[in-house]
């Protein structure tokens, strides 16, 4: 037999395999996890105008244009404008601290539910405020990365049911009821503090298990003199290994006797507050997804108000 002959009987069983295929038994038959995965985007995203970017109307369209494109862009459907009523909306807001202005971003669902949140990296306060269109991409094209990742993963999450698929849910924080509060402070404050934390992207609970974080919140009340009384409350963050993270602090003097009946809008006014320097704290720790590998956020600067001043330790 000729050396070609042989040649064509070796290629013979191959062209055999080729016709009639190998076994694939997974050809046409992903996952049950990778048939839900491979469905598109079952969301949109709505980038807002936001009042609260310390820009003017101009320049806040801006970056809700940049922001959509930046998302576009890392393959995520978005729009800049009024979200539409089945729309995921990306909230900004800025906040000045010192001579920086720090940009957070909160996603929220079509009914309004906290999803996450990212805190951007701080701008010096006067680029801020020159504003521009450059600006605006540059930081878009910083954050819509971490964005994509954060939505990616929450999306997944929504469709397995499965955290590991979306690499992590919000964190689960405990908070304990307040303790030393006057009049009805500590019901007040512990449910105000609820609604603010869960406003935040937390999932808040009274139970221990399965919490990472826990928040507890402390109130002293003594007299100052002068018909005033020095209202001090401190809110304590800790984690489950037993670390303490740190405190947000905060401090006032109130006419004598004003806190010893209902709290009203004084509790809403703190727990507002509060729940942004809790926030930093939990963030700073790596406790938000997307935080992993961000700059940790700087501590909020002192807020003034009618009810009280928090500074985050730590």
């Amino acid at each position: 037999m000729s050396s070609h002959s042989r040649r064509l009987l070796l290629l013979a069983p191959l062209a055999l395999a080729a016709c009639t295929g190998l076994p694939q038994p997974f050809r046409g038959r992903p996952g049950a996890v990778a048939r839900r995965l491979r469905v598109p985007p079952g969301y949109r995203i709505a980038v807002p105008n936001s009042t609260q970017l310390l820009l003017t109307d101009a320049d806040s369209a801006s970056l809700s244009r940049a922001l959509a494109e930046g998302l576009v862009a890392n393959e995520v459907p978005a729009v800049a404008g009024p979200a539409l009523p089945l729309d995921w909306q990306l909230a900004v807001v800025a906040e000045r601290q010192g001579v920086q202005v720090v940009p957070r971003y909160a996603l929220r669902d079509a009914d309004g539910r906290a999803l996450g949140m990212l805190v951007g990296q701080p701008v010096p306060a006067r680029d801020w405020a020159e504003g521009g269109a450059a600006l605006h991409e540059r930081i878009a094209g910083e954050v819509a990365p971490q964005l994509a990742t954060l939505v990616g993963r929450i999306d997944a999450q929504r469709r397995t049911g499965d955290e590991a698929a979306s690499g992590s849910g919000p964190p689960v924080l405990r908070l304990l009821p307040v303790r030393g509060a006057p009049g009805d402070g500590n019901r007040s404050l512990t449910a105000r503090m609820r609604d603010s934390l869960a406003g935040l992207g937390f999932r808040v609970q009274e139970e221990a298990e399965g919490a990472q974080f826990a928040v507890q919140g402390e109130v002293t009340v003594v007299p100052s003199g002068r018909g005033l009384q020095r209202v001090e409350i401190v809110w304590i963050v800790s984690r489950r290994d037993g670390e303490d993270l740190g405190r947000v602090l905060q401090l006032n003097e109130v006419p004598s006797g004003t806190l010893a009946g209902l709290w009203g809008d004084v509790a809403y006014v703190v727990a507002e507050e509060a729940s942004t320097g809790v926030r930093d704290v939990v963030f700073n720790a790596g406790g938000f997804p997307g935080a992993a590998g961000a700059q940790a956020a700087p501590s909020a600067s002192p807020a003034t108000g009618p009810a009280a001043t928090p500074a985050a330790a730590r």
